[in-house]
């Protein structure tokens, strides 16, 4: 029997009333992939993320993650995700210390691990003089980080991230991309949304192309950036938008 996939996505459909804003997609990200998930604005890319996770109920179709439905095994399912949203949504009471030991205790954790886990996160990207700020106190591409730190406090196996380097600068992008880069190395399946074709070619192995809620691509980073047509297309509307 051949292994689970990380992300295993069947006809899945999302309506909001008379609106399809996801339209019978099928993904399967394998285990220790490092996968982009590309499109314009409005696409259903963010949608999509929200119905694996459990924020979004679907009209259709199944996800599972490592082989556990997301919906009939959601405890399980969504013990295995670390989620990087678009927008921050931190407690603006909590310092950003604070912020990781109250994300661990949403997954059952708690204790001495989760207290180290935390400081190791916080060194490992480079915000551990600010651990008793709150998080209104911190620049845009540090509260980047804190989400990110954020995701990973439960040690999840796979890693979604929508769009993580929106409104960072050239340095913290590249910072970014090699910690992405390393915990990947180290087997985490990363799912990534972004509008920067260079990010996308930079980092993932296999791309997948969202317009108007269909898939229209789902190819090798190689062969698709070979091809160029679909990535133009997507690309020069992304800059119209």
């Amino acid at each position: 029997m051949p292994a689970a996939a990380a992300i295993d996505i069947r006809g899945l459909v999302k309506c909001y009333d008379d609106f399809t804003a996801v339209d019978d997609i099928s993904l399967r990200v394998e285990a220790g992939e490092f996968f982009g998930f590309l499109g314009p604005n409005g696409a259903g890319k963010t949608t999509t993320i929200n119905a694996i996770v459990g924020l979004a109920r679907k009209t259709g179709g199944t996800i599972s993650i490592l082989g556990y439905d997301n919906q009939t095994q959601w405890r399980e399912a969504r013990r295995l995700v670390g989620v990087s949203p678009q927008e921050f949504n931190f407690d603006r009471y909590l310092s950003i210390r604070d912020v990781l030991i109250y994300a661990a205790g949403y997954f059952g954790l708690r204790g001495r691990h989760v207290d180290e886990r935390a400081d190791m996160l916080l060194e490992r990207f480079g915000l551990t003089s600010k651990s008793k700020l709150e998080y209104t106190k911190l620049s845009g591409g540090q509260k980047r980080r804190l989400s990110l730190a954020r995701a990973l406090i439960h040690e999840p196996q796979v890693l979604i991230l929508d769009e993580p380097t929106a409104g960072v600068d050239v340095e913290l992008r590249l910072e970014l991309w090699a910690w992405l880069q390393a915990l990947n190395a180290e087997g985490l399946t990363v799912f990534l949304t972004t509008h920067y074709l260079e990010e996308a070619q930079e980092l993932c192995k296999r791309i997948a192309i969202i317009r108007a809620g269909r898939i229209v691509a789902e190819k090798p980073t190689h062969e698709l950036i070979a091809d160029g047509s679909t990535l133009q297309e997507v690309f020069l509307e992304l800059t119209k938008s």
